[in-house]
């Protein structure tokens, strides 16, 4: 995701109120695997990360322990 241009972190607002994450990405080619010369068509995805948290707040403790880098103001 820091690969992104001027990349502000993850939203806290994508929380589902379980403790669960949810995010999309407009296209794949930030993963450095994927070359561009290689794909037919730009693909968006969207991601759902789960978690045993119970609550945001812990999976937001969680998630940022695994270095998920997130836009706390």
């Amino acid at each position: 995701l820091p690969r992104i241009r001027d990349f502000p972190g993850l939203s806290l607002e994508s929380f589902d109120g379980w403790g669960n994450y949810n995010f999309g990405l407009d296209e794949q080619l930030m993963f450095p695997e994927i070359h561009y010369d290689q794909i037919q068509q730009i693909r968006g995805m969207d991601i759902t990360i789960v978690t045993t948290a119970q609550t945001d707040q812990e999976g937001l403790a969680l998630l940022q322990e695994f270095g998920i880098p997130f836009n706390i103001i």
